[in-house]
């Protein structure tokens, strides 16, 4: 069965629909039909099963600080640490 319909593709897509055709120097029907059985193929065929991944955790000991505000005077100590450092005075 053959169907005959108007679509309309986006200029993307065209463009390389356009760049297929040249390269293969094939129809419009025959590139269209091919890209639309290969998305069928991959939508239908189920994907490989992956392991799924896995983290380990890991103790990275006692926090530098406990809360908003201790955490605010942590960046400020270290950028006017950094700043005496490129100043030449650390």
């Amino acid at each position: 069965m053959n169907m005959r319909t108007t679509l309309t593709i986006d200029a993307d897509n065209a463009v390389r629909i356009k760049r297929l055709r040249k390269e293969r120097d094939a129809s419009l029907k025959t590139v269209v039909n091919e890209l639309i059985r290969r998305a069928l193929d991959d939508i239908e065929t189920p994907g490989e099963r992956r392991k799924p991944f896995k983290t380990k955790a890991v103790d990275l000991g006692k926090p530098l600080f406990n809360g908003p505000q201790e955490l605010k005077e942590l960046i400020a100590r270290l950028d006017e640490e950094e700043d005496l450092r490129r100043l030449g005075f650390k």
